[in-house]
């Protein structure tokens, strides 16, 4: 559901003055409200930590100027969706532009990794707005049961599922998932 650019205005207008809450990792707009994301655990961010750091070696032979980075916001005004992908490959010259968010036009790849807390955002919501955006891939892992999507152009018709431990093609990188970790016992 997109909605009307001055809704979105005022609803990233409230999102911006939100204050900072403990425990709240992110803030999100989506289907017309702002959607407040639990911090994630450790080894949420260790997968996160594993990939860019794959990416990152990858990038000066494949796209020369771009980075791996995670802790930016995805915005895209026209469908009315603020998002913050766990890790986003773009040219790293964008974040010294203005604007508080980057446009899906300078992503190549947005990844997501999956929360106990809310999979079907990820594994839906998400496939929907980032395919709609344009993003031409989107690489979404499991640590819950160890698995994963990467979704390819056009609008992620290409799936292609993989189970840790694979080597895994995302567009012109490949990935070794056997870095990756599942969640352990009472883990969110």
């Amino acid at each position: 559901m997109s909605i009307d650019a001055a809704t979105f205005a005022r609803l990233r207008e409230i999102a911006d003055q939100l204050p900072q809450v403990p425990g709240i990792g992110a803030i999100e707009i989506a289907d017309g409200q702002i959607v407040m994301m639990m911090s994630p655990v450790k080894r949420h961010e260790y997968a996160i930590f594993r990939l860019a750091r794959q990416l990152n070696a990858q990038l000066p032979d494949t796209h020369s100027g771009y980075i791996a980075y995670a802790g930016a916001d995805l915005e895209d005004s026209g469908l009315g969706r603020l998002r913050r992908p766990d890790l986003m490959v773009f040219p790293e010259a964008t974040l010294r532009g203005e604007g508080p968010a980057l446009l899906p036009q300078e992503v190549l790849l947005v990844v997501e990794i999956v929360s106990k807390s809310n999979p079907e955002n990820d594994y839906e919501n998400k496939v929907r707005d980032y395919a709609a955006m344009g993003i031409p891939h989107y690489l979404l892992v499991d640590p819950r049961d160890g698995t994963g999507i990467v979704h390819s152009e056009p609008k992620y018709a290409s799936r292609e599922k993989f189970t840790f431990g694979d080597q895994v093609t995302v567009g012109p990188w490949t990935i070794d998932t056997s870095e990756l970790m599942t969640y352990g016992p009472g883990t969110t």
